[in-house]
């Protein structure tokens, strides 16, 4: 049998802490209260991010596909989409106490580039957190 190698326990902690764990939003009181708050529409779908100003060092995230979207083909595509990008983008840009939902835009979520679609998230991110005077 051959041994596996262990990761580094020092390079393993660093790199957990450079990201912000990321916890899927499942109640709708949670999902009302981010609509309510601040939002960034893009080409490819709509964020909304709330502060919620607790306690807990962590992001929540959620989904929004509505039937708009078109059959449940396409809004499991657009959610699994959406998913993808936010672990590849949001992972590093969230903020700890924060919660984002993602909301599906009907003919682009699905349609548009992969990479047009990890912009939008990125400037939305930026423009959410910019300091409102």
């Amino acid at each position: 049998m051959m041994e596996q190698e262990q990761p580094d326990d020092a390079a393993e902690s660093s790199a957990v802490l450079s990201f912000v764990p990321l916890i899927t939003l499942q109640h709708r009181p949670d999902f009302l209260k981010a609509a309510s708050a601040r939002r960034q529409g893009t080409a490819s779908f709509l964020l909304q991010a709330r502060n919620r100003a607790d306690d807990q060092h962590l992001a929540r995230i959620g989904f929004t596909a509505s039937k708009k979207i078109g059959n449940a083909v396409l809004r499991n595509r657009a959610k699994r989409r959406m998913r993808a990008a936010v672990h590849q983008v949001l992972t590093s840009l969230a903020r700890p106490g924060w919660d984002y939902v993602l909301v599906a835009r009907p003919n682009a979520t699905v349609s548009r580039s992969f990479t047009d679609l990890l912009a939008d998230l990125t400037q939305a991110i930026a423009s959410v957190h910019r300091d409102r005077a």
